[in-house]
């Protein structure tokens, strides 16, 4: 009987993975988000990223893939397990099968949310890191307007929209030191 459990689980598993696989590459994974008026219509977003007990972007452990996948192995090992004349006994199968699930969706969750925390890199600490930088004007300030500058961080070139500190205009070339940033703008200061 628990043969059959073990084959359920497996063929639940696998189908509910290849399922999600096609249907989300031919019916779901493709759409552009739709912006109008700057109201974002449909991201085409993925349900398995969420919020973590740390209130940060992560993948959770109830995610459908880590589900899945826990299902998937808890099927596979223990179709293997009582296969196998020593554990044969639902009373030893079963409980392998879990735990041999349970890290099995572990890894795939630790992997998963390693994979999504190296993708996620946060800009706000390499905004921060830019305050006191040197930049050159590229497109001159006007009195109390807004401009555009040029620095260099981490070997690549930006460049930002730019506003001089005390509303002084500033030309073209003029190197400038990074004081503040207020949204997307730059407050510099002519060095």
């Amino acid at each position: 009987m628990e043969l059959y459990v073990y084959l359920i689980c497996l063929g639940v598993g696998f189908v509910f993975t290849v399922g999600s696989a096609l249907f989300g590459h031919f019916l779901g994974g493709g759409h552009d988000a739709h912006v109008d008026g700057g109201h974002v219509d449909g991201s085409g977003g993925h349900a398995e990223a969420g919020l973590e007990s740390n209130d940060m972007p992560g993948v959770s452990a109830f995610s459908p893939t880590v589900i899945a996948c826990f299902i998937t192995a808890f099927g596979g090992l223990g179709v293997i397990f009582h296969e196998i004349p020593a554990t044969n006994s639902a009373w030893l199968s079963a409980p392998l099968a879990l735990a041999g699930a349970y890290l099995i969706a572990y890894c795939v969750l630790s992997l998963m949310r390693k994979l999504f925390h190296s993708t996620q890199s946060s800009s706000e600490s390499k905004v921060a890191a830019v305050i006191g930088a040197v930049g050159h004007v590229i497109t001159p300030i006007p009195e109390n307007g807004v401009g555009e500058i040029a620095y260099v961080q981490r070997g690549a070139r930006y460049s930002a929209p730019a506003r001089e500190e005390k509303g002084a205009p500033v030309p073209n070339g003029q190197a400038v030191k990074i004081t503040r940033i207020v949204g997307t703008q730059f407050y510099v200061a002519a060095v």
